[in-house]
């Protein structure tokens, strides 16, 4: 059985990812799937569609709560959009991003929904994201799960959820390991 073969004359199977979704809040364990995410975009000459998510309903709960005030909701959301396009240059300037072609995106709204709509909007054949990112925990979890779990549940293509390294959570807490 012979595999049929592009122009190029590389296999098709070479090719098995051509737009790879990363979805990151700029923590560290987002950080360690980008990084991943250009390694498989390295190994199939893939597309890196690199996604931040402005979460507007945490901004509108903080605004309800009186914890900011309701007036300055477009003034939040202009600076928190300003603050995610100086970190995505950051990680558009690793060694690890040269030469692979990265398209940014920035969208508004709840994360797993926009993360799930720009891999189906897209044509994402795979989002590589981290499988802890913000200080969701407690109740909140229990009830709602995960932003990872629920991208696995609703995008549509396949995800693979990165965990931080042990070695760089230990660094971060500043346990060594024996």
């Amino acid at each position: 059985m012979s595999w049929p073969e592009e122009e190029s004359g590389s296999l098709v199977a070479d090719r098995l990812f051509t737009k790879i979704l990363v979805p990151v809040d700029f923590s560290p364990c987002s950080e360690e799937a980008f990084r991943i995410a250009l390694s498989f975009a390295r190994s199939y000459q893939a597309e890196v569609l690199l996604l931040h998510v402005v979460d507007t309903k945490s901004l509108d709960a903080l605004n309800r709560l009186g914890l900011a005030p309701a007036s300055d909701a477009a003034k939040q959301k202009k600076q928190l959009h300003h603050v995610a396009r100086l970190n995505a240059r950051q990680l558009l300037a690793w060694d690890e991003a040269k030469g692979v072609t990265i398209k940014r995106i920035l969208a508004d709204g709840c994360p797993f929904e926009e993360i799930a709509r720009t891999a189906r909007v897209e044509g994402v054949d795979l989002v590589v994201m981290g499988s802890y990112g913000g200080a969701v925990g407690g109740v909140e979890k229990i009830f709602f799960g995960t932003t990872a779990e629920k991208v696995v549940r609703t995008a549509g293509c396949p995800v693979l959820t990165v965990p931080l390294p042990v070695k760089r959570a230990k660094a971060r807490t500043g346990k060594s390991s024996s």
